[in-house]
């Protein structure tokens, strides 16, 4: 499930007790600019950020049970992976 909409500084505070939070954000509907109930947090350490996501995966919050997982980064096709390229 989502990140339940609230603000960035009560999302930050789920992480500050688990080490130094570098960034945080919320991703927005850039047409709305309402909480589209996923964001992204950036912890320097790895082990204070692998701490946070054992401590808060799961953690209920408000009505909806939060998901915290290391981001993926996104791969996108170059024009030699597109099918049927003889490149």
């Amino acid at each position: 499930t989502g990140v339940p909409e609230c603000c960035e500084v009560a999302w930050r505070a789920w992480f500050v007790p688990f080490g130094t939070v570098q960034s945080c954000s919320l991703v927005l509907d850039k047409d709305t600019g309402i909480s589209k109930g996923f964001g992204f947090i950036e912890m320097p350490k790895i082990g204070e950020a692998k701490t946070a996501m054992k401590n808060l995966n799961g953690k209920e919050v408000g009505s909806s049970k939060i998901r915290v997982k290391k981001a993926e980064q996104k791969v996108t096709a170059s024009k030699s992976d597109v099918a049927g390229s003889d490149e």
